[in-house]
């Protein structure tokens, strides 16, 4: 089954991280949640009781935060149907937050979608960063679907995203220093 919109029915990637996320916490082998983006209601349907108008409080930072096994993640995820990944997409608060988080003895990174390519890859945030500095500094403002690691190629299984396989690969191949 790929992650296109063929093989998931309509599914999006957040809500296939979301499902995962309670089969990893369910399992005992980590817990993360979304983070909600921080809104102000501005106006209310009182019939309905829906917002109808809101505004952003503040520049949300990752998707999701958590932990693994007693590691700190934090990531975001993007998907595109291009056949490579637009770096602005990414915003300068987003790469200053992981890059706090890292600081902080975490891991950061991305879990970056190719829709119509049906794959699925973990960038963390050591490549990340020199690829989006490159591109606030002129540079390639897209990265190509087959520059992405392919070590770093995420499983689909049963709906669920094996993010954690690319997190223990990044770590055994002495990425992490904690």
């Amino acid at each position: 089954m790929g992650f296109g919109k063929r093989g998931l029915r309509g599914s999006t990637l957040e809500e296939i991280i979301n499902m995962t996320n309670e089969r990893y916490k369910n399992q005992g082998l980590a817990v993360v949640e979304k983070i909600p983006t921080p809104i102000t209601p501005v106006a209310i349907d009182k019939e309905s009781r829906t917002i109808t108008l809101a505004y952003f409080e503040k520049k949300s930072t990752v998707d999701y935060i958590g932990a693994v096994q007693g590691i700190p993640i934090c990531f975001d995820a993007k998907e595109t149907r291009q056949k490579s990944f637009p770096i602005n997409n990414i915003h300068r608060h987003q790469i200053e937050f992981m890059e706090a988080f890292v600081a902080q003895k975490g891991i950061a990174f991305m879990l970056v979608s190719f829709t119509t390519l049906d794959k699925c890859f973990f960038m963390p945030f050591d490549d990340l960063k020199p690829l989006w500095e490159a591109a606030q500094a002129g540079g390639k403002k897209s990265v190509s679907c087959e520059l992405f690691n392919e070590a770093y190629l995420v499983a689909q299984k049963g709906g669920q995203l094996k993010y954690l396989d690319a997190i223990s690969t990044y770590i055994e191949n002495g990425n992490y220093h904690h």
